[in-house]
Protein backbone atom coordinates (compact mmCIF):
# COMPACT_ATOMS: atom_id res chain seq x y z
CA UNK A 1 0.00 0.00 0.00
CA UNK A 2 1.36 3.42 -1.00
CA UNK A 3 -0.30 5.36 1.85
CA UNK A 4 2.88 6.06 3.92
CA UNK A 5 4.56 7.55 0.83
CA UNK A 6 1.49 9.57 -0.13
CA UNK A 7 1.14 11.03 3.35
CA UNK A 8 4.80 12.09 3.26
CA UNK A 9 4.16 13.63 -0.18
CA UNK A 10 1.29 15.62 1.31
CA UNK A 11 3.57 16.84 4.11
CA UNK A 12 6.22 17.97 1.62
CA UNK A 13 3.51 19.67 -0.46
CA UNK A 14 2.53 21.77 2.55
CA UNK A 15 6.18 22.66 3.17
CA UNK A 16 6.62 23.53 -0.51
CA UNK A 17 3.62 25.86 -0.25
CA UNK A 18 5.10 27.64 2.76
CA UNK A 19 8.43 27.87 0.92
CA UNK A 20 6.71 29.53 -2.05
CA UNK A 21 5.06 32.01 0.33
CA UNK A 22 8.45 32.71 1.89
CA UNK A 23 9.89 33.29 -1.61
CA UNK A 24 7.18 35.85 -2.33
CA UNK A 25 7.92 37.73 0.89
CA UNK A 26 11.64 37.58 0.17
CA UNK A 27 11.15 39.07 -3.30
CA UNK A 28 9.06 41.87 -1.80
CA UNK A 29 12.00 42.59 0.59
CA UNK A 30 9.86 41.66 3.58
CA UNK A 31 11.97 38.65 4.63
CA UNK A 32 15.42 39.17 3.05
CA UNK A 33 17.14 36.84 5.50
CA UNK A 34 15.59 33.78 3.75
CA UNK A 35 17.07 34.67 0.39
CA UNK A 36 19.45 31.70 0.26
CA UNK A 37 16.77 29.00 0.11
CA UNK A 38 16.09 29.17 -3.65
CA UNK A 39 17.30 25.66 -4.50
CA UNK A 40 15.91 24.19 -1.29
CA UNK A 41 12.42 25.34 -2.36
CA UNK A 42 12.77 23.44 -5.63
CA UNK A 43 13.95 20.30 -3.85
CA UNK A 44 10.88 20.28 -1.59
CA UNK A 45 8.95 19.55 -4.80
CA UNK A 46 11.43 17.31 -6.63
CA UNK A 47 13.04 15.35 -3.79
CA UNK A 48 10.02 15.74 -1.51
CA UNK A 49 6.70 15.47 -3.34
CA UNK A 50 7.90 13.81 -6.57
CA UNK A 51 10.02 11.04 -5.06
CA UNK A 52 7.40 10.13 -2.45
CA UNK A 53 4.68 9.74 -5.08
CA UNK A 54 7.03 7.92 -7.43
CA UNK A 55 8.26 5.44 -4.82
CA UNK A 56 4.72 4.90 -3.59
CA UNK A 57 2.79 4.25 -6.79
CA UNK A 58 5.23 2.74 -9.29
CA UNK A 59 5.42 -0.79 -7.80
CA UNK A 60 1.63 -1.11 -7.81
CA UNK A 61 1.31 0.20 -11.36
CA UNK A 62 4.01 -2.09 -12.71
CA UNK A 63 2.57 -5.13 -10.89
CA UNK A 64 -0.89 -4.42 -12.27
CA UNK A 65 0.40 -4.06 -15.82
CA UNK A 66 2.31 -7.33 -15.43
CA UNK A 67 -0.78 -9.18 -14.19
CA UNK A 68 0.76 -9.80 -10.77
CA UNK A 69 -0.63 -9.40 -7.26
CA UNK A 70 -0.08 -6.06 -5.57
CA UNK A 71 3.42 -6.17 -4.03
CA UNK A 72 3.81 -5.87 -0.30
CA UNK A 73 4.93 -2.58 1.20
CA UNK A 74 8.70 -2.42 1.70
CA UNK A 75 9.33 -0.47 4.86
CA UNK A 76 13.10 -0.72 4.41
CA UNK A 77 12.98 1.30 1.18
CA UNK A 78 10.58 3.82 2.74
CA UNK A 79 12.79 4.32 5.81
CA UNK A 80 15.99 4.60 3.74
CA UNK A 81 14.49 7.16 1.38
CA UNK A 82 12.96 9.34 4.07
CA UNK A 83 16.01 9.23 6.31
CA UNK A 84 18.12 10.28 3.33
CA UNK A 85 15.76 13.12 2.39
CA UNK A 86 15.69 14.53 5.91
CA UNK A 87 19.47 14.44 6.24
CA UNK A 88 19.92 15.91 2.75
CA UNK A 89 17.41 18.74 3.28
CA UNK A 90 19.15 19.63 6.55
CA UNK A 91 22.61 19.50 5.03
CA UNK A 92 21.88 21.54 1.89
CA UNK A 93 21.15 24.97 3.44
CA UNK A 94 24.03 24.43 5.88
CA UNK A 95 26.31 23.30 3.01
CA UNK A 96 27.46 20.56 5.37
CA UNK A 97 29.53 18.15 3.25
CA UNK A 98 29.14 15.08 5.45
CA UNK A 99 25.37 15.46 5.86
CA UNK A 100 24.98 15.91 2.10
CA UNK A 101 27.13 12.83 1.46
CA UNK A 102 25.16 10.75 3.98
CA UNK A 103 21.79 11.93 2.68
CA UNK A 104 22.74 11.47 -0.96
CA UNK A 105 24.05 7.96 -0.26
CA UNK A 106 20.81 6.92 1.45
CA UNK A 107 18.62 8.31 -1.36
CA UNK A 108 20.90 6.60 -3.92
CA UNK A 109 20.53 3.29 -2.08
CA UNK A 110 16.73 3.61 -1.83
CA UNK A 111 16.51 4.41 -5.55
CA UNK A 112 18.64 1.39 -6.46
CA UNK A 113 16.43 -0.82 -4.29
CA UNK A 114 13.29 0.53 -5.96
CA UNK A 115 14.80 -0.08 -9.40
CA UNK A 116 15.59 -3.68 -8.44
CA UNK A 117 12.04 -4.10 -7.14
CA UNK A 118 10.50 -2.82 -10.40
CA UNK A 119 12.85 -4.93 -12.51
CA UNK A 120 11.66 -8.03 -10.68
CA UNK A 121 7.98 -7.28 -11.36
CA UNK A 122 7.93 -8.89 -14.77
CA UNK A 123 5.02 -10.74 -16.36
CA UNK A 124 5.10 -14.36 -15.08
CA UNK A 125 6.24 -17.01 -17.54
CA UNK A 126 3.29 -17.90 -19.74
CA UNK A 127 1.30 -15.01 -18.26
CA UNK A 128 -0.21 -11.98 -19.94
CA UNK A 129 -0.97 -8.45 -18.86
CA UNK A 130 -4.66 -7.60 -18.40
CA UNK A 131 -6.16 -6.65 -21.75
CA UNK A 132 -7.50 -3.37 -20.34
CA UNK A 133 -3.99 -2.32 -19.45
CA UNK A 134 -2.21 -3.14 -22.71
CA UNK A 135 -1.11 -0.33 -25.02
CA UNK A 136 0.47 -2.34 -27.79
CA UNK A 137 3.68 -2.98 -25.87
CA UNK A 138 2.44 -5.38 -23.21
CA UNK A 139 3.24 -4.98 -19.55
CA UNK A 140 6.57 -3.29 -20.29
CA UNK A 141 5.04 -0.07 -21.65
CA UNK A 142 5.38 2.08 -18.55
CA UNK A 143 7.89 -0.09 -16.70
CA UNK A 144 10.77 0.58 -19.08
CA UNK A 145 10.18 4.34 -18.78
CA UNK A 146 10.35 4.06 -14.99
CA UNK A 147 13.54 1.98 -15.00
CA UNK A 148 15.30 4.34 -17.41
CA UNK A 149 14.15 7.33 -15.37
CA UNK A 150 15.50 5.81 -12.17
CA UNK A 151 18.83 5.16 -13.88
CA UNK A 152 19.07 8.87 -14.71
CA UNK A 153 18.04 9.68 -11.14
CA UNK A 154 20.99 7.63 -9.83
CA UNK A 155 23.27 9.67 -12.10
CA UNK A 156 21.65 12.91 -10.95
CA UNK A 157 22.15 11.96 -7.29
CA UNK A 158 25.77 11.06 -7.94
CA UNK A 159 26.52 14.35 -9.71
CA UNK A 160 24.48 16.44 -7.25
CA UNK A 161 26.23 14.95 -4.23
CA UNK A 162 29.58 15.32 -5.95
CA UNK A 163 29.03 19.08 -6.36
CA UNK A 164 30.08 19.43 -2.72
CA UNK A 165 32.88 16.89 -2.81
CA UNK A 166 34.89 17.81 -5.89
CA UNK A 167 33.85 14.76 -7.92
CA UNK A 168 33.18 16.96 -10.95
CA UNK A 169 36.91 17.52 -11.44
CA UNK A 170 37.63 13.80 -11.26
CA UNK A 171 34.84 13.02 -13.74
CA UNK A 172 35.90 15.96 -15.97
CA UNK A 173 32.43 17.51 -16.04
CA UNK A 174 32.44 20.92 -17.69
CA UNK A 175 29.18 22.22 -16.18
CA UNK A 176 28.24 19.94 -13.26
CA UNK A 177 25.14 21.86 -12.08
CA UNK A 178 23.67 21.71 -15.57
CA UNK A 179 24.41 17.98 -15.83
CA UNK A 180 22.68 17.44 -12.49
CA UNK A 181 19.60 19.41 -13.58
CA UNK A 182 19.40 17.73 -16.98
CA UNK A 183 19.73 14.22 -15.53
CA UNK A 184 16.83 14.91 -13.17
CA UNK A 185 14.62 16.97 -15.51
CA UNK A 186 15.07 15.35 -18.91
CA UNK A 187 16.00 11.95 -17.51
CA UNK A 188 14.09 11.13 -14.34
CA UNK A 189 11.03 13.37 -14.53
CA UNK A 190 10.42 13.30 -18.28
CA UNK A 191 10.67 9.51 -18.47
CA UNK A 192 8.64 8.78 -15.34
CA UNK A 193 5.94 11.26 -16.38
CA UNK A 194 5.86 9.68 -19.84
CA UNK A 195 5.42 6.24 -18.30
CA UNK A 196 2.58 7.52 -16.11
CA UNK A 197 0.80 9.00 -19.12
CA UNK A 198 1.20 5.74 -21.04
CA UNK A 199 -0.08 3.64 -18.13
CA UNK A 200 -2.86 5.89 -16.86
CA UNK A 201 -4.31 7.76 -19.84
CA UNK A 202 -6.51 4.82 -20.96
CA UNK A 203 -8.09 4.95 -17.49
CA UNK A 204 -8.64 8.68 -16.92
CA UNK A 205 -9.39 9.35 -20.62
CA UNK A 206 -11.56 6.28 -21.09
CA UNK A 207 -9.98 5.45 -24.45
CA UNK A 208 -6.70 3.99 -25.74
CA UNK A 209 -3.72 5.93 -27.01
CA UNK A 210 -3.90 7.21 -30.57
CA UNK A 211 -0.95 5.11 -31.81
CA UNK A 212 -0.17 2.40 -29.23
CA UNK A 213 2.67 0.89 -31.27
CA UNK A 214 4.57 4.18 -31.20
CA UNK A 215 5.43 3.79 -27.49
CA UNK A 216 8.70 1.90 -28.09
CA UNK A 217 10.16 4.48 -30.51
CA UNK A 218 9.02 7.26 -28.18
CA UNK A 219 10.82 5.55 -25.30
CA UNK A 220 14.09 5.23 -27.21
CA UNK A 221 13.90 8.79 -28.55
CA UNK A 222 13.33 10.20 -25.05
CA UNK A 223 16.02 8.03 -23.47
CA UNK A 224 18.67 8.84 -26.08
CA UNK A 225 17.59 12.48 -26.13
CA UNK A 226 18.09 12.69 -22.37
CA UNK A 227 21.52 11.10 -22.81
CA UNK A 228 22.49 13.79 -25.30
CA UNK A 229 21.23 16.52 -22.99
CA UNK A 230 23.38 15.10 -20.17
CA UNK A 231 26.50 14.56 -22.28
CA UNK A 232 26.25 18.06 -23.79
CA UNK A 233 27.06 20.03 -20.62
CA UNK A 234 29.26 17.15 -19.41
CA UNK A 235 31.60 17.54 -22.40
CA UNK A 236 30.78 21.16 -23.22
CA UNK A 237 29.81 20.14 -26.75
CA UNK A 238 26.70 21.16 -28.69
CA UNK A 239 27.15 18.04 -30.84
CA UNK A 240 25.41 16.16 -28.02
CA UNK A 241 23.06 18.90 -26.79
CA UNK A 242 21.35 19.81 -30.07
CA UNK A 243 20.52 16.24 -31.28
CA UNK A 244 19.47 15.35 -27.74
CA UNK A 245 17.13 18.32 -27.58
CA UNK A 246 15.60 17.51 -30.97
CA UNK A 247 15.08 13.84 -30.08
CA UNK A 248 13.64 14.56 -26.66
CA UNK A 249 11.31 17.33 -27.78
CA UNK A 250 10.07 15.34 -30.79
CA UNK A 251 9.33 12.32 -28.59
CA UNK A 252 7.51 14.49 -26.05
CA UNK A 253 5.27 16.05 -28.71
CA UNK A 254 4.58 12.60 -30.19
CA UNK A 255 3.63 11.30 -26.73
CA UNK A 256 1.28 14.23 -26.06
CA UNK A 257 -0.44 13.70 -29.41
CA UNK A 258 -0.85 10.03 -28.46
CA UNK A 259 -2.59 10.97 -25.22
CA UNK A 260 -4.65 14.02 -26.18
CA UNK A 261 -5.58 13.42 -29.82
CA UNK A 262 -8.30 10.87 -28.88
CA UNK A 263 -9.84 13.53 -26.60
CA UNK A 264 -9.94 16.23 -29.26
CA UNK A 265 -13.50 17.37 -29.92
CA UNK A 266 -14.95 15.71 -26.81
CA UNK A 267 -15.54 18.78 -24.63
CA UNK A 268 -16.91 16.72 -21.73
CA UNK A 269 -13.49 15.19 -21.05
CA UNK A 270 -11.65 18.51 -20.87
CA UNK A 271 -11.88 19.00 -17.12
CA UNK A 272 -9.22 21.02 -15.22
CA UNK A 273 -7.16 17.88 -14.61
CA UNK A 274 -6.73 17.21 -18.32
CA UNK A 275 -5.82 20.86 -18.91
CA UNK A 276 -3.26 20.65 -16.08
CA UNK A 277 -1.53 17.72 -17.79
CA UNK A 278 -1.49 19.41 -21.19
CA UNK A 279 -0.49 22.93 -20.09
CA UNK A 280 2.22 21.56 -17.81
CA UNK A 281 4.22 20.66 -20.90
CA UNK A 282 4.08 24.23 -22.19
CA UNK A 283 6.65 25.10 -19.53
CA UNK A 284 9.08 22.64 -21.12
CA UNK A 285 8.77 24.47 -24.43
CA UNK A 286 9.46 27.92 -22.96
CA UNK A 287 13.17 27.34 -22.14
CA UNK A 288 13.61 25.25 -25.31
CA UNK A 289 12.41 28.12 -27.51
CA UNK A 290 14.89 30.59 -26.02
CA UNK A 291 17.80 28.11 -25.85
CA UNK A 292 19.12 29.01 -29.34
CA UNK A 293 19.29 32.70 -28.37
CA UNK A 294 21.30 31.82 -25.26
CA UNK A 295 23.64 29.55 -27.23
CA UNK A 296 24.23 32.23 -29.89
CA UNK A 297 24.89 34.86 -27.20
CA UNK A 298 22.47 37.42 -28.69
CA UNK A 299 23.44 40.89 -27.35
CA UNK A 300 21.07 42.24 -24.73
CA UNK A 301 19.37 38.88 -24.23
CA UNK A 302 19.20 37.97 -20.50
CA UNK A 303 20.82 34.56 -20.80
CA UNK A 304 22.13 34.56 -17.22
CA UNK A 305 18.70 35.49 -15.84
CA UNK A 306 17.04 32.70 -17.80
CA UNK A 307 19.57 30.11 -16.66
CA UNK A 308 19.02 31.19 -13.05
CA UNK A 309 15.20 31.43 -13.05
CA UNK A 310 13.92 29.13 -15.79
CA UNK A 311 14.38 25.99 -13.61
CA UNK A 312 12.00 27.53 -11.05
CA UNK A 313 9.28 28.03 -13.69
CA UNK A 314 9.94 24.52 -15.00
CA UNK A 315 9.51 22.92 -11.58
CA UNK A 316 6.45 24.90 -10.50
CA UNK A 317 4.82 25.08 -13.93
CA UNK A 318 5.58 21.56 -15.18
CA UNK A 319 6.40 19.20 -12.29
CA UNK A 320 4.06 20.65 -9.67
CA UNK A 321 1.23 21.23 -12.16
CA UNK A 322 1.54 17.63 -13.36
CA UNK A 323 1.08 16.69 -9.71
CA UNK A 324 -2.06 18.84 -9.41
CA UNK A 325 -3.77 16.34 -11.70
CA UNK A 326 -2.21 13.05 -10.56
CA UNK A 327 -1.64 13.40 -6.80
CA UNK A 328 -5.41 13.45 -5.99
CA UNK A 329 -5.86 10.63 -8.51
CA UNK A 330 -3.44 8.40 -6.59
CA UNK A 331 -4.89 9.39 -3.21
CA UNK A 332 -8.35 8.37 -4.42
CA UNK A 333 -7.04 5.04 -5.71
CA UNK A 334 -5.37 4.34 -2.38
CA UNK A 335 -7.94 5.64 0.11
CA UNK A 336 -11.25 5.44 -1.76
CA UNK A 337 -11.01 2.20 -3.77
CA UNK A 338 -14.79 1.98 -4.14
CA UNK A 339 -14.88 5.23 -6.11
CA UNK A 340 -13.77 5.63 -9.71
CA UNK A 341 -10.48 7.56 -9.54
CA UNK A 342 -10.43 10.85 -11.41
CA UNK A 343 -7.85 13.52 -12.04
CA UNK A 344 -7.53 16.34 -9.56
CA UNK A 345 -7.36 20.06 -10.17
CA UNK A 346 -9.73 23.00 -10.46
CA UNK A 347 -10.05 26.12 -12.60
CA UNK A 348 -8.65 28.47 -9.93
CA UNK A 349 -5.49 26.40 -9.52
CA UNK A 350 -5.17 26.00 -13.29
CA UNK A 351 -5.21 29.75 -13.87
CA UNK A 352 -3.00 30.79 -10.96
CA UNK A 353 -0.23 28.20 -11.49
CA UNK A 354 0.13 29.15 -15.15
CA UNK A 355 -0.14 32.91 -14.64
CA UNK A 356 2.56 32.50 -11.99
CA UNK A 357 4.86 31.11 -14.67
CA UNK A 358 4.08 34.09 -16.91
CA UNK A 359 5.01 36.52 -14.12
CA UNK A 360 8.30 34.72 -13.43
CA UNK A 361 9.32 34.88 -17.09
CA UNK A 362 8.26 38.54 -17.20
CA UNK A 363 10.54 39.24 -14.23
CA UNK A 364 13.51 37.97 -16.29
CA UNK A 365 12.89 40.39 -19.15
CA UNK A 366 11.87 43.40 -17.03
CA UNK A 367 14.75 43.91 -14.56
CA UNK A 368 13.41 47.20 -13.07
CA UNK A 369 10.32 45.31 -11.88
CA UNK A 370 12.09 42.07 -11.02
CA UNK A 371 11.23 42.01 -7.30
CA UNK A 372 7.53 42.72 -7.72
CA UNK A 373 7.03 40.34 -10.65
CA UNK A 374 9.15 37.59 -9.08
CA UNK A 375 7.32 37.88 -5.77
CA UNK A 376 3.94 37.85 -7.51
CA UNK A 377 4.88 34.66 -9.35
CA UNK A 378 5.59 32.86 -6.08
CA UNK A 379 2.49 34.33 -4.46
CA UNK A 380 0.37 32.94 -7.30
CA UNK A 381 2.06 29.55 -7.01
CA UNK A 382 1.42 29.61 -3.27
CA UNK A 383 -2.33 30.24 -3.62
CA UNK A 384 -2.54 27.69 -6.45
CA UNK A 385 -1.34 24.93 -4.09
CA UNK A 386 -4.04 25.35 -1.48
CA UNK A 387 -6.98 24.01 -3.51
CA UNK A 388 -4.83 20.92 -4.14
CA UNK A 389 -4.00 20.62 -0.44
CA UNK A 390 -7.70 21.01 0.42
CA UNK A 391 -8.72 18.37 -2.13
CA UNK A 392 -6.14 15.88 -0.84
CA UNK A 393 -7.10 16.57 2.77
CA UNK A 394 -10.76 15.86 2.01
CA UNK A 395 -9.77 12.55 0.40
CA UNK A 396 -7.67 11.65 3.46
CA UNK A 397 -10.56 12.45 5.85
CA UNK A 398 -13.00 10.37 3.77
CA UNK A 399 -10.52 7.52 3.56
CA UNK A 400 -9.83 7.52 7.30
CA UNK A 401 -13.58 7.57 8.02
CA UNK A 402 -13.99 4.58 5.73
CA UNK A 403 -11.23 2.66 7.50
CA UNK A 404 -12.75 3.42 10.90
CA UNK A 405 -16.21 2.24 9.81
CA UNK A 406 -14.86 -1.04 8.42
Amino acid sequence: MALPYLLMAFLYLLVAGLAAFDAALTSYDLMPWFNGLRWLRVHFITLGVLTQVMFGVLPGLVARRAGRARPGFRWGIWATLNAGLVVLLIGMPMMHVYLILAGGTLVFLATALLGGHLYGLRTPAGGQAPSSDRTGDGARAGRKFYLAGLAYFLLGILIGTGLWLGWSNVLQIKTPIEVHIHANNWGLMSLVFAGLLVDLSPHFAGRPLAWPRSISPIFWMMTLGALGLVLGPWTGSLFFTVPGLVLHLSATIWLLLNVFRPLWGDRATWAPGVWHLLLAYFWILAPVLVAPLIILGVPGFPGAGIEQNAPQALIYGWVLQFGYALIPYFFRRGLLPDEAPRLGGNWFGLVTVNVGGVFLWASIFLPPYYGVLHGTAYALWFVSMWPLAREVWQIVVQGMSRFEST
